[in-house]
């Protein structure tokens, strides 16, 4: 054998290898064709699993999105964001609320009676 000369043509080996080629091809396309499709259909399933009202929405938006990415863009947005909270969240600010006053991060009563008081005297004995 040759440098010139090319391994495997004109045998059998050389077909098997071409249709192995072939399936390998495909099978990637196929994959990548179906790793796309799970990952622009995730606003849908989140919408799903969260069982958001605006599903209508966010499924034109997805299937829209396959032409203009950006309101497929914006159909994630919908679908992760929960709405109300942020509307009210929204609201709070508007009106002056700080961030302490939300009942989220208010401490209850019975965690502040749970600390152990230090008194004056104590402070002073100390």
């Amino acid at each position: 054998m040759s440098l010139v000369s090319m391994p495997f043509v004109d045998t059998g080996v050389d077909t098997a290898l071409h249709i192995v080629a072939a399936v390998v091809l495909i099978g990637t396309i196929a994959a990548a064709g179906y790793g796309f499709w799970r990952i622009h259909e995730l606003p849908i399933q989140k919408a799903h699993t969260k069982e958001h009202h605006q599903l209508g929405l966010i499924t034109a938006l997805t299937w829209i999105g396959f032409i203009w990415h950006w309101v497929w863009v914006l159909a994630v947005f919908i679908a992760f964001v929960d709405g109300e909270q942020a509307l009210r969240r929204i609201r709070d600010i508007w009106k002056g609320d700080d961030a302490s006053s939300s009942p989220q991060n208010n401490v209850s009563e019975t965690q502040v009676n749970t600390v152990p008081a230090i008194s004056k005297k104590e402070i002073e004995n100390a």
